[in-house]
């Protein structure tokens, strides 16, 4: 599939596109690792779990289709995690993560965010590659936030406006 990445509209969540934010992830989760209990509990009240919580999530449109997704959720005042990212299987590798986490650097600047912690999983190479290529570093995971998490990175964001 060829795709015009200047097509791609990255939009915020609405409720209208709530079960999207579930679709996208479920898809990647079932074909790589599991459906947590997190993930479940997150992705089944996204509303509840991210957006009412100070959160942010965010939608790649392409063609009138949602193709991506990305969440910040709220850690605490200055610290949030880049979370449920995901791209549908036939858009991976098409520039849609790289715009997906331009957008979320971008709010993260203009709300005043100082950092981005992420977790992930090393076999996920084409994800830990765009991460570092954004300067993300590998510091240590703790245990029990996921099981499918072996890598936890972090991004100090800029304080310059």
């Amino acid at each position: 599939m060829n795709l015009d990445t200047n097509k791609v509209e990255i939009i915020p969540f609405s409720i209208e596109l709530k079960e999207s934010i579930k679709i996208l992830n479920l898809e990647w989760l079932h074909k790589y690792f599991k459906v947590e209990p997190k993930d479940e509990r997150v992705l089944s009240d996204p509303q509840g779990e991210i957006i009412d919580k100070g959160g942010l999530i965010f939608y790649a449109r392409y063609n009138d289709q949602i193709v991506g997704t990305v969440s910040l959720q709220k850690i605490d005042d200055t610290t949030f995690e880049l979370t449920k990212m995901a791209v549908s299987d036939g858009n991976q590798g098409l520039g849609i993560g790289k715009k997906l986490m331009e957008h979320c650097f971008n709010q993260a600047k203009n709300k005043g965010i100082k950092k981005l912690i992420l977790y992930s999983n090393r076999k996920l190479l084409p994800a830990i590659h765009l991460y570092q290529s954004f300067g993300f570093i590998e510091i240590p995971v703790e245990e029990g936030v996921y099981e499918r998490a072996d890598i936890k990175m972090e991004k100090i964001l800029s304080q310059s406006k």
